[in-house]
């Protein structure tokens, strides 16, 4: 086995787990009940997805413009995805859409009310 066919298999290998996370992480987002359990399906597995599919193509293509295309767009969800998740979090815990029998921890609320005296 040559060098490419290896990294076109590990390539191909990356691409189907990476795929595989994205969907787990689509069926996480229809069928987990809460707003927080639906953040965390939409954010973790999506960008784990991602970063293996990225990394994929890296070993597929093989190119530098390629390369360097890729890791801007592995930046960018990176620094995009969490902040996201934060904020819509945030949002549905202020407007009451969360269901707080749900929550183990509730700082937040703690820090609301604290503010509230």
């Amino acid at each position: 086995m040559t060098w490419h066919a290896a990294f076109d298999l590990a390539g191909a290998i990356l691409l189907l787990l990476g795929a595989s996370l994205a969907f787990i992480g689509a069926v996480g987002l229809v069928r987990l009940p809460d707003l927080f359990a639906r953040m965390h399906a939409a954010t973790k597995p999506q960008t784990l997805g991602l970063l293996l599919i990225l990394l994929g193509l890296a070993l597929s293509v093989r190119t530098w413009t390629s390369i360097t295309t890729l890791i801007i767009v592995l930046g960018a969800q990176a620094l995009t995805a969490p902040v996201a998740a934060h904020m819509l979090g945030r949002a549905g815990y202020r407007s009451g859409v969360t269901e707080s029998e749900l929550l183990h921890h509730d700082e937040l609320g703690e820090a609301y009310r604290r503010m509230e005296q």
